[in-house]
């Protein structure tokens, strides 16, 4: 008998090596032919994902070392354990810097005002704020009460924050409400020395409760006027998409003589309705000159050269520092 020729054994051999593994090897093995167009177009194809993972990285690793560096700075901080207890922040937003030292908290020509806050009563809503949250850092034991508001005058080296806690200080109210929780009276009361609106005073406040307790917040109490109610509770709370039913807001106006209306009306004109199509306060200049967003937002790190390094990246005046340049 003759021998099966040897086309019939290796369809033979071939139908025994079924396996799956053995079927995709022979695929990816099996030639293939490629046109040069094809060539063309898979270059391609990888040197565009590989130039925007690139541009993605470079983008990215000055803020993830930021971020990383940051992250482990505060880790270093030693913190007492009495403040990983604490999970209730109470804002008073601050509207003035007081500038006395004494007894004068109600005198305005203690206070560094401006026009529209003068009047019946104003200061002695400013008072207010601060005792009342007091009174509810007083019940609450796993609270930290925060001051919020920056520097708001050139002729005055102090921020609003700080001068509400020592006003705080010098009247006594720390010590009274906090005598029967506490023996230090600073203990759970902090300030917060950047705000410059009150959005600002929101998520600063909460930046800074991570920053005292090395957590965030479950619960926030905001005091502050009761005009401003609605641009806290309806605005800000939902931009930072805080739980509504963990977010309180305690209302204290001054007494005045006539001027409420004019208060709610205002706050309406220049708070409540220019936040309600701008909630984050976006900064105007990103919108109308965008070629230089980078500009505006550049931070450096240490990985960039320290905090006084320069900003190298593309600038519509580029142009003309090349020209004195080549004129020079």
């Amino acid at each position: 008998m003759l021998p099966s020729p040897s086309v019939s054994r290796y369809q033979r051999r071939a139908r025994l090596d079924t396996s799956p593994l053995k079927k995709l090897l022979e695929t990816l093995t099996r030639r293939s032919r490629l046109t040069n167009l094809g060539v063309f177009l898979l270059t391609g194809l990888c040197a565009l994902s590989l130039f925007f993972n690139l541009l993605y990285w470079t983008s990215n690793s000055s803020i993830g070392s930021t971020q990383y560096r940051n992250r482990a700075s505060l880790l270093a901080v030693n913190r007492p354990e009495s403040r990983t207890f604490l999970d209730h922040l109470i804002v008073v937003p601050c509207h003035a810097i007081w500038k006395g030292a004494s007894h004068s908290w109600l005198d305005e020509k203690d206070w560094y005002l401006e026009s529209y806050q003068t009047g019946p009563g104003r200061v002695q809503a400013f008072y207010e704020h601060i005792s009342k949250s007091v009174q509810f850092a007083k019940e609450d034991p796993r609270s930290l009460l925060v001051f919020s508001g920056g520097q708001t005058k050139s002729i005055s080296s102090t921020t609003e924050a700080e001068s509400y806690l020592r006003l705080a200080q010098t009247a006594g109210i720390l010590s009274k409400g906090f005598a029967q929780s506490l023996s230090s009276a600073e203990m759970r009361t902090t300030t917060e020395n950047y705000a410059m609106d009150s959005y600002q005073n929101l998520l600063f406040s909460i930046a800074r409760f991570h920053e005292f307790t090395g957590h965030f917040p479950t619960k926030i109490t905001v005091i502050g006027y009761e005009f401003k109610r609605r641009r806290f509770t309806e605005l800000h709370r939902k931009a930072i998409a805080w739980p509504q039913n963990k977010f309180n807001y305690v209302g204290v106006d001054p007494n005045h003589d006539g001027s409420g209306t004019n208060a709610i009306a205002g706050e309406r004109q220049n708070g409540y309705l220019p936040y309600s199509v701008d909630l984050y306060g976006f900064h105007p200049y990103h919108t109308s000159s965008p070629e230089i967003a980078p500009l505006l937002d550049w931070c450096p790190g240490d990985s960039e050269g320290g905090e006084d390094a320069l900003f190298e990246g593309d600038l519509p005046w580029d142009r003309i520092r090349h020209t004195i340049s080549r004129d020079a």
